[in-house]
C-alpha cells in the first residue's frame, strides 16, 4: 500500500494537519433564495473562465422536480454574481426526447482546437440518466449533439485536448454484467459521433471503504506537468443513508488509463450545515473548477446537500505533493 496513510497528509507550522481544501468563509455563495426566478434548489455547477471572468452553469431544479441549466458570471468567482434571468439551457424533449425529465449536473471543458466549450451533461430520460453533449462559443447558442452514451450513465466530461489523436471522455455507467457496479470509465472518439474503446479507468473499492459504494467524476480532469489530477466523488452507504465525499487520483499524461496514484482517504467531506442538511443530506458534489495559472490557486465549486452552491480553494502544487505521497494505484477489485 506504499507509505503510511498519515505520512501523506501535509502538516502546517503549528503541527496540526492542514486541510487541502479551504472553504470560503461566507458559503454558500449561491442559493435558490437569491435566484431571479422561482426555483426549488440551485446546485452542482459546471465552471470555466469566460472573457476573463468565472462562469458557472448551475443546475437549477424547478418546483416540479425537473432541472435545467442557468449561467452566473462573477469577476472574482466569489461575489457579485450576475445571474441570467431566464434559463440558459433548457430541456427540449420535443427534439431530444431523452431530456423529458430534465437536464442536470453539467461539466464544461474548453476545447482550444475547436475554439469552443464542450458542455457534457446528464439528460434524464424515461430509460434512466444518460450522457449528452453540446458545444458553444458564447453560452447563448448551443450546438446539441444529443445522447453520446446510453442509459444508465452520468458524471461525464471531456479532456481538453486530443490524446493520441482522439478525444477522450470520462463517464460513469452502471453495468450489471461486464465489470458490474458503478466505476469510472473512459471512451474515445474521432469526431463525437461514435464512441468506442470503452475501458474501466478506476474501480470503486469494495467493503467498508469511504468510496466502496460507487465512484464518479467530480470536475473535469486538470492538466499538470506531472499528470492529470482527477477529482472524484465516492459514496459510502450507511444505515442512515449515503455520504458523498471527494477523493483524488493522478493519471498519466499520455495514457490516462494508467492511474499513477490514488488517495486511500477522502480529502473533502460534508461537515458544514449547508453540506449536511438539505434535499439530500451529507453531500459535497464538486463539478467545476477553475485554476489561476499565475498563482496555482484552484477554485472548486460544489453542490452542498443538493441545495446550494459553495466554494473551496486549494493549491495545485499542494494537491500534487499530496498525490505523489499516496499509494501507487492497484486494482481496486482486489480490495
Amino acid at each position: 500500500m506504499g507509505k503510511n496513510r498519515f505520512e501523506s497528509k501535509l502538516k502546517s507550522e503549528n503541527n496540526t494537519y492542514k486541510e487541502l481544501f479551504q472553504r470560503y468563509p461566507n458559503n454558500p455563495i449561491l442559493t435558490a433564495k437569491g435566484w431571479p426566478y422561482p426555483a426549488n434548489t440551485v446546485f452542482n455547477p459546471a465552471a470555466t473562465m469566460f472573457h476573463g471572468k468565472v462562469l458557472l452553469l448551475a443546475r437549477v431544479e424547478d418546483r416540479r422536480g425537473f432541472s435545467h441549466l442557468t449561467k452566473a458570471i462573477s469577476d472574482d468567482g466569489v461575489s457579485n454574481w450576475q445571474i441570467e434571468r431566464v434559463p440558459t439551457l433548457e430541456p427540449d424533449p420535443e427534439h431530444y426526447p431523452e431530456e423529458q425529465w430534465g437536464i442536470e449536473d453539467p461539466r464544461i471543458t474548453w476545447l482550444a482546437e475547436l475554439e469552443k466549450w464542450a458542455i457534457v451533461y446528464t439528460a434524464y430520460s424515461r430509460g434512466g440518466p444518460l450522457v449528452a453533449m453540446a458545444l458553444t462559443s458564447d453560452f447563448i447558442k448551443f450546438e446539441r449533439y444529443g445522447p453520446i452514451m446510453p442509459p444508465e450513465d452520468k458524471d461525464a466530461a471531456l479532456f481538453p485536448r486530443r490524446i493520441n489523436g482522439k478525444w477522450a471522455l470520462i463517464h460513469r455507467p452502471i453495468t450489471a454484467n461486464y465489470v458490474p457496479g458503478a466505476h469510472i470509465w473512459l471512451s474515445v472518439t474521432d469526431d463525437f459521433s461514435q464512441w468506442g474503446e470503452r475501458q474501466v479507468l478506476m474501480h470503486a473499492r469494495r467493503g467498508g471503504w469511504w468510496d466502496g459504494g460507487k465512484i464518479g467524476l467530480a470536475a473535469p480532469p486538470i492538466e499538470t506537468s506531472e499528470g492529470w489530477i482527477l477529482l472524484y466523488h465516492g459514496v459510502r452507504l450507511t444505515a442512515s443513508g449515503s455520504i458523498y465525499r471527494l477523493g483524488m487520483a493522478l493519471l498519466d499524461l499520455d495514457n490516462p488509463l494508467k492511474v499513477l496514484h490514488r488517495s486511500d482517504e477522502w480529502v473533502f467531506g460534508p461537515t458544514e450545515w449547508y453540506e449536511r442538511e438539505g434535499d439530500v443530506d451529507d453531500v459535497v458534489f464538486p463539478s467545476g473548477c477553475v485554476v489561476d495559472e499565475k498563482t496555482g490557486v484552484l477554485k472548486m465549486y460544489y453542490g452542498g446537500a443538493d441545495s446550494c452552491i459553495a466554494l473551496a480553494t486549494a493549491n495545485v502544487s499542494e494537491l500534487l505533493e499530496y498525490l505523489k505521497r499516496c499509494p501507487e494505484a492497484i486494482d481496486a477489485t482486489l480490495y
